[in-house]
């Protein structure tokens, strides 16, 4: 059969419920359309109940939440913030946009986030050269939890605040609290792709009331409290309009069976899957830790194959199924070549060997299986 005889089978689409019209059909209604209206409130409230953070300001994307917590950081010209260097590029394009440096640190191999001891390396080494680190991003990548521990511990032993990166992790938890809240700053992105969205969009929070309340004056082109427009600050178009937040109170009401079915998604494929050698599911929950495994992900085991993730992608293509490979890592891209990176070999490997599986929440079994069996001709038991 040809590709084309299937139903396409996308990594992470949107999956929608029933409620998320009401919301939109109440603000066109109203004819609050705009950046502004009771979805807006009402969503960040969801947020703050969902997450305990103590505040949260609606986004028009993760982006811009990482962009306006290196502000309230204090990040500016000429500074440097240590970034892992496995993630995607938006972890690390709003350090430059402040005119900052990032400073790159190497996964470790079992969460395949931020490595403790490389932190630590990196760390010292900046501060040998007379550069002390202004910011941390620590990045839950894949949704799942970082080794906060000690990352915390090491962070707050150098007085470097953190941002905690959890674009990828809403609905993970780290001792039995919700990521995203154990930074200064925290912060969420509803893409299309995400396990909840908003179309486009994301979100800030925080436990200061003054930060979260500076960083809502920024996102609505920082306008003075004048009967004029007056402006003393560069601010920014960031807010998320109310139509868009309308989808996301929807989205929140389901957020919790999302997670339950993406880690059923993991658990299927390691299950009906590992008679494979060749397939390594992976990351692996720390100890304190529960993922919200966003995407499903599996690296290669070169000792028992030849075959290249780029080759399994392809294959999977012939079958109409998308996959995609791990991020590489940013230290290896042009756009970074100039930035200091502790370690590598960690990001590198898992680079070289590693692949996403499709895990959107509304995989059906009959999906699952397409999938396995097209894994199966590849890497036969």
């Amino acid at each position: 059969m040809h590709s084309q005889d299937y139903d396409r089978i996308f990594l992470s689409p949107p999956h929608l419920g029933r409620h998320e019209l009401n919301y939109v059909h109440k603000a066109i209604e109203d004819n609050w359309v705009a950046p502004a209206g009771p979805n807006l409130a009402g969503f960040e409230q969801d947020i703050c109940q969902y997450t305990g953070a103590g505040h949260c300001v609606a986004l028009s994307s993760g982006t811009a939440a990482i962009h306006l917590g290196l502000i309230l950081l204090g990040v500016g010209p000429g500074d440097e913030v240590l970034c892992p260097s496995f993630t995607f590029v938006a972890t690390a394009n709003p350090i430059v946009y402040q005119g900052a440096t990032p400073v790159f640190v190497d996964s470790e191999a079992t969460t395949w986030n931020m490595c403790p001891a490389r932190l630590r390396e990196a760390i010292e080494d900046r501060l040998l050269l007379g550069k002390r680190p202004k910011a941390l991003i620590l990045v839950h990548l894949y949704g799942m939890p970082s080794q906060l521990e000690p990352l915390l511990a090491i962070a707050e032993s150098y007085g470097i605040p953190v941002l905690e990166d959890a674009a990828e992790a809403l609905g993970s938890r780290y001792n039995n609290r919700r990521l995203g809240t154990f930074g200064a700053v925290g912060v969420f992105s509803f893409n299309g792709n995400k396990i909840i969205t908003t179309s486009g969009g994301g979100a800030l929070v925080t436990h200061h009331a003054d930060w979260a309340e500076k960083a809502r004056f920024l996102a609505t082109q920082a306008k003075d409290p004048a009967p004029y427009y007056q402006h003393s600050e560069t601010g920014y178009n960031y807010r998320l309009s109310n139509i868009l937040a309308g989808i996301g109170r929807g989205q929140m009401g389901l957020i919790e069976s999302r997670v339950k079915a993406r880690r059923e998604i993991y658990a299927w494929y390691q299950k009906n899957l590992k008679d494979l050698p060749a397939l390594q599911f992976g990351p692996t929950e720390p100890a304190l830790g529960v993922s919200n495994r966003w995407l499903t992900t599996l690296t290669l085991d070169s000792t028992h194959t030849a075959l290249t993730p780029e080759q399994v992608r392809l294959h999977l293509e012939t079958h109409n199924i998308e996959s995609r490979p791990l991020w590489k890592p940013l230290h290896q891209q042009p756009l970074f070549a100039q930035a200091p990176m502790y370690g590598g070999e960690v990001s590198t490997d898992l680079f070289v060997r590693g692949l996403c599986l499709p895990s959107g929440s509304a995989l059906t079994d009959a999906d699952l299986r397409r999938v396995a069996g097209a894994l199966r001709e590849m890497f036969p038991a």
